[in-house]
């Protein structure tokens, strides 16, 4: 893949790769299992588009493969039609409607197809190496997808995230913004093990929902959860803003977990889509307000979100004045700076909530960097383990036991709503210290408080204008 010219970078090499993979692991996963166990099986897909009616053909040449991609496979599977919303077509028509050959050479292309159709998805070993292999390849390309302008969760952190969410069999458990898939794959680590029979698994696969808008994170998640199990992933391409908006009370769900996208602009259609008073073009208060609509009573939410969002004036404050009066924002983890290094150095926050009542008290955690470290890099980065402390502080799934300490405190919600729903809340344990750091952190300081009297001017600004 290297070698060929059509191909530049991560960015084209897994896309490439990733629908290949697919394919062969639907044939096998779904067509052939299928075909085995009900003799009155319908393929989805019919001849010679099958991956096994083209692929292990050593007749066709570089070109003539490369011509009957380009020309016949790709647009038959990105045009077929199910007939309801489980139905594989529907699946496959989605995956490959913005997917594009960017191969030029057919030498090359045939060699790797032929490389492909040597991995078995029949052979558990096969599955397992694949998808420790893929999960590598998408650490890659995340990291190169960051110096473009888009951030993936570390993987300890959606791990912590879903671990804390108690989740259980039977529950529907949605990401909205679900990039590569990394929480629905990690939702389904942490439950696989709960299943006994296949009519669970089969619910699992079917709990398990995302949306994405984008067709190459959408592609790639499709793949990552096939890789894992899941052979008819539940994943959405549309705008999820939109989706959501659009959505019935039957839609709604027992738990999201997301890091939804923030810093960026909605486009005018989506933002006249809400309720006047919380239309704003920052997407990120847009998918809190989604998602408050989105849950069942007494569904509950891990959401990541930056500090800017915290200390928001304007809709961003009307919009924590309705989840704090709608649900109970128990807990607020603190992380480090620097977590999602290298994408960006912007201090993040998970919030943790359920739709059960108002808010009475929220608990803040302070995640601490590891003694000597001042921040993370791509060659360092956050550690599961680092999540320990909290994990034990937590007090279980009814948070019993809660103490304040060095890293824990309490705010009553009596005090965050005279503040004006100003959740960014210093550790009252911590001193100033100014002696003790170093030049480098005080101007770091000095930014980011700058950037947030800009936050603050920006909010006042809009609220103006709302009016």
């Amino acid at each position: 893949m290297r070698k060929d010219a059509g191909l530049n970078g991560d960015l084209d090499r897994l896309p490439q790769l990733s629908w290949l993979l697919f394919l062969k692991a639907f044939d096998e996963r779904v067509e052939q299992t299928g075909a085995a166990l009900d003799p009155d099986y319908r393929p989805a897909i019919e001849k010679p588009y099958r991956w096994q009616d083209w692929a292990p053909k050593r007749d066709y040449s570089g070109d003539d493969l490369r011509a009957f991609i380009n020309g016949d496979l790709i647009p038959h599977l990105s045009g077929l039609e199910g007939s309801g919303a489980d139905d594989p077509r529907n699946i496959l028509s989605a995956v490959f409607a913005d997917v594009t050959n960017r191969m030029m050479s057919g030498t090359l292309l045939r060699d790797l197809v032929d490389v492909v159709d040597q991995i078995h998805f029949t052979s558990s070993d096969d599955i397992h190496t694949m998808a420790f292999v893929y999960e590598s390849i998408l650490k890659e390309m995340r990291d190169a997808a960051g110096d473009s302008g888009e951030f993936y969760t570390p993987r300890p952190v959606n791990r912590f995230m879903v671990q804390q969410s108690f989740l259980e069999l039977g529950e529907s458990i949605l990401d909205p913004a679900c990039g590569t898939g990394g929480f629905l794959v990690q939702a389904y680590e942490d439950l696989k093990d709960k299943v006994e029979t296949d009519e669970q698994r089969k619910q699992l696969a079917g709990d398990l929902r995302g949306i994405e808008k984008k067709s190459q994170p959408y592609l790639l998640a499709s793949m990552n959860l096939l890789l894992h199990g899941i052979d008819a992933p539940q994943l959405v391409h549309d705008n999820a803003l939109k989706r959501m908006r659009q959505s019935t009370a039957a839609e709604r769900v027992n738990v999201v977990l997301t890091n939804p996208p923030f810093g960026g602009e909605e486009e005018q259609s989506i933002v006249k889509q809400f309720p006047s008073g919380y239309q704003t073009q920052e997407t990120a208060w847009l998918f809190v307000h989604a998602i408050l609509d989105q849950l069942q009573k007494g569904g509950r939410c891990a959401v990541v979100l930056p500090n800017g969002s915290l200390f928001a004036g304007g809709v961003g404050a009307r919009i924590k004045e309705k989840l704090m009066k709608e649900c109970n924002l128990h807990t607020i983890v603190r992380l480090p700076q620097g977590v999602f290094a290298p994408y960006t150095q912007i201090p993040s926050n998970l919030l943790f909530f359920e739709k059960t009542g108002p808010t009475e008290e929220t608990w803040f955690y302070e995640i601490p960097l590891p003694e000597g470290r001042r921040g993370y890099a791509k060659t360092k980065p956050m550690r599961v383990e680092e999540f320990e402390p909290c994990v034990e502080w937590w007090g279980g799934k009814k948070r019993e036991g809660r103490e304040g300490g060095p890293q824990a405190w309490m705010v009553p919600a009596e005090d965050i709503k005279k503040a004006g729903y100003n959740l960014d809340i210093a550790n009252p344990h911590v001193g100033d210290g100014l002696e003790q750091r170093t030049p480098e952190e005080l101007v770091d300081e000095l930014i980011k408080v700058e950037g947030e009297i800009l936050g603050l001017l920006t909010s006042l600004r809009e609220g103006l204008a709302s009016k």
